[in-house]
């Protein structure tokens, strides 16, 4: 009997890697309660078994080999990749030189201001403090209550307001606000 057991087991092909466990899991037990919390932490965390290959896991095994079928020299793989490095050096460049040339005609449009009318470039340029409230402003945070305080409250200086929706080719689901009134800021 023995010997029989003795077979079976020399037929079996076992893994290099039986004894080692996933230091993730080696402790954790499977929550009986919900399945979906334990099929998203083995999506979100997989275990780091390395016995078997996994796309979202850190141990290929047949990243070589398949890199030797496409590309068969070592040459050839060197060549792509200073290719590649070379082409995103380019990308690199070209994305630089258009954020200097914008630079350049925004600050030229900005010289430009400042000689023709230094006034406009003067409140243009103006520093404020987003934070600070005008008398009238406290007055009116005072009276105001629920959405339109936290709208006046939310409003930073100097953005685009919320209020504006993009021009679309529909109208909205929820129609026309008729009673509809911005909240004006005095300076």
């Amino acid at each position: 009997m023995s010997s029989s057991l003795l077979a079976s087991l020399t037929k079996q092909k076992l893994s290099l890697r039986v004894s080692q466990t996933s230091v993730r899991y080696a402790g954790r037990q499977e929550s009986g309660g919900d399945p979906k919390n334990d099929i998203i932490r083995r999506a979100l965390y997989p275990s780091n078994i390395r016995n078997r290959p996994s796309p979202v896991g850190t141990w290929r095994p047949d990243v070589g080999r398949r890199l030797q079928r496409a590309i068969p020299s070592v040459q050839a793989h060197e060549t792509i990749e200073r290719a590649w490095f070379l082409h995103q050096r380019h990308v690199r460049r070209a994305r630089a030189a258009e954020l200097k040339r914008k630079f350049e005609s925004v600050r030229n449009a900005m010289e430009t201001l400042r000689q023709v009318s230094p006034e406009l470039y003067a409140s243009v340029n103006k520093e404020e403090d987003p934070r600070a409230r005008s008398a009238a402003e406290t007055d009116l945070l005072k009276r105001l209550k629920g959405p339109e305080k936290k709208a006046v409250e939310a409003r930073i200086r100097g953005l685009f307001p919320r209020e504006l929706r993009m021009p679309t080719d529909t109208p909205p689901r929820n129609g026309w606000i008729y009673d509809f009134t911005p909240i004006v800021r005095t300076s």
